[in-house]
């Protein structure tokens, strides 16, 4: 909860990928409170206070996905409506001609965009989704230490410099309003 909220102040991006790991954890514990609290709360170096709203944010977000029917998979609607505002967003950059750099960028990751739906199970979703399911994969392979390609470092350090781009716009339309 508490690095939750930091990072949706801060860096909106990583807020997601952070909301996607939590929704892993929470699945990875059985969805049990209980669990969470005991196995995974109770490590942190937390006041009892602390503690006890961590649990209850879990708590929530246990509830919800049981409500929302991703106990299992798929993502929270808060998640995706966070996803959704900066999926608008980068077409709103695109659209524009005011953001040319964005524009530049956005078509140096084209083209691993399109090699990332055509693999992917789910050519439904928009790119910035597929954007963020590359990032989410890659910490997911580092994290169990597993071997990266060349290419596939090459082409998910293209798409961070996007999404940092998107990212850093998303704050500055919030803070002074973006003109398109």
């Amino acid at each position: 909860m508490f690095i939750a909220q930091e990072l949706r102040k801060t860096n909106i991006a990583e807020y997601i990928l952070y909301m996607w790991q939590v929704e892993d954890t929470i699945r990875a514990f059985g969805c049990s409170l209980s669990r969470i609290r005991r196995e995974y709360i109770d490590k942190f170096d937390y006041s009892d206070e602390q503690k006890e709203d961590e649990a209850d944010w879990f708590g929530n977000l246990i509830r919800m996905m049981n409500e929302e029917g991703c106990r299992e998979k798929g993502h929270l609607q808060i998640n995706k409506t966070t996803l959704t505002l900066l999926a608008d967003l980068h077409a709103q950059l695109l659209e524009s001609t005011k953001y040319p750099f964005y524009t530049s960028e956005y078509y140096k990751v084209l083209p691993y965009i399109v090699e990332l739906r055509n693999r992917g199970a789910n050519k439904e979703e928009n790119e910035i989704e597929t954007c963020f399911n590359s990032l989410y994969g890659m910490m997911m392979l580092r994290l169990q230490k597993k071997e990266i390609s060349p290419d596939t470092a090459h082409a998910v350090k293209e798409i961070t410099t996007l999404i940092g781009m998107l990212n850093d716009y998303y704050f500055k339309d919030k803070k002074e309003g973006l003109e398109f």
